[in-house]
């Protein structure tokens, strides 16, 4: 299973664990993707994972930057008007998973990581 697809399974069941609800994955919009839209009460989460093997030198979380973090709210707004959900409230959480060969991965929730982006 490739790396991205393995942090995407984990990033899932985690996030169900903690009695999240998914909606859709891999959402995609003419402005992008988001690989998790759930819902976390009444709240309707867009979740970003970012996956990383234990040789990764960067911070997984780190890779969502401010154009990424634009698209991602276009992409939002899209599933949020396509679904008739514009009054619920809605944030950007990222999962960040590390994968190592030697232990079990690690797995950080970052909630409402970035506020939106427009422009």
């Amino acid at each position: 299973m490739k790396l991205g697809a393995r942090g995407e399974r984990l990033a899932e069941r985690s996030l169900k664990e903690t009695g999240y609800r998914i909606l859709a994955r891999n959402y995609k919009g003419p402005t992008g993707e988001v690989d998790l839209v759930a819902e976390d009460g009444d709240t309707v989460v867009f979740v970003e994972i970012k996956t990383r093997s234990s040789s990764a030198k960067a911070y997984p979380e780190r890779n969502v930057n401010a154009e990424k973090q634009r698209r991602l709210t276009r992409t939002a707004r899209m599933f949020l008007s396509a679904k008739k959900m514009q009054n619920r409230p809605a944030r950007f959480d990222v999962v960040a998973i590390t994968l190592r060969y030697d232990a079990e991965p690690e797995i950080e929730h970052f909630i409402n990581a970035f506020p939106p982006r427009y422009g």
